[in-house]
């Protein structure tokens, strides 16, 4: 029986005639295509960077070498910064995101600014026990929420308006700049719809900002 198009194997030969080293190559494309985030010149931070292919799918979509931008990888594992459609623009850091505190996250940025782009790719080491998995990949998009827009900001719309103790240095601020875009993938289960909520009057504040959260069950086929 021959397997077409839509089928992981479709997206397997794909990434290797094209030159990705992974079909979740094909997600990024497909939400480039429709939002257009990244754009000339933007500032891009890829959490979960393994193994590469948002990489390049990011530093494409910068244009030409010219146009700047700046795309940085974060990863438990060391990743080598792919040959093909990457450039001198995209470096790559080995590091625990979970425990990087926010300022050495900002400092590489360019002109430590922030980025106008946020990736999040992360996924925990599955366990098959699926509410374990499920709270797992929860927290690493918690901690991605919590880099993009700081501590103060999540404290402020927290649901029970729970006073967090902030520190007055820009250790509290998140690093993702005004106006900018956060991605993050999340395992299919019943706190994605929590997570939509608590996020929403973060992102929808004004028209140029968006969020967008990914299920699992959706890239399937391109991971």
């Amino acid at each position: 029986m021959s397997r077409g198009a839509g089928t992981p194997d479709f997206f397997y030969r794909e990434a290797q005639r094209l030159g990705y080293v992974a079909r979740s190559a094909f997600k990024l494309l497909q939400i480039q295509k429709q939002h257009k985030l990244i754009t000339s010149g933007s500032s891009v931070l890829d959490l979960g960077c393994a193994p590469g292919a948002w990489l390049q799918v990011a530093c494409q979509s910068l244009g030409p070498l010219q146009n700047g931008g700046a795309v940085v990888g974060i990863d438990i594992k060391k990743v080598k910064v792919p040959s093909m459609h990457c450039d001198a623009r995209v470096q790559t850091v080995c590091a625990d995101v979970m425990n990087l505190p926010m300022e050495q996250v900002r400092a590489l940025s360019p002109q430590k600014k922030g980025f106008s782009v946020i990736l999040s790719d992360m996924c925990p080491l599955v366990s098959g026990i699926t509410s374990r998995d499920a709270a797992l990949s929860s927290e690493l998009g918690m901690r991605a929420l919590n880099l993009a827009v700081g501590r103060a900001v999540l404290a402020a719309h927290s649901e029970n308006n729970v006073p967090v103790e902030v520190e007055s240095d820009s250790s509290s601020c998140g690093v993702l700049r005004p106006g900018g875009h956060l991605i993050i993938k999340l395992l299919e289960s019943e706190y994605i719809k929590e997570f939509r909520e608590m996020c929403h009057p973060l992102f929808r504040v004004s028209g140029d900002v968006l969020l967008i959260i990914i299920p699992t069950a959706e890239i399937a086929a391109h991971d």
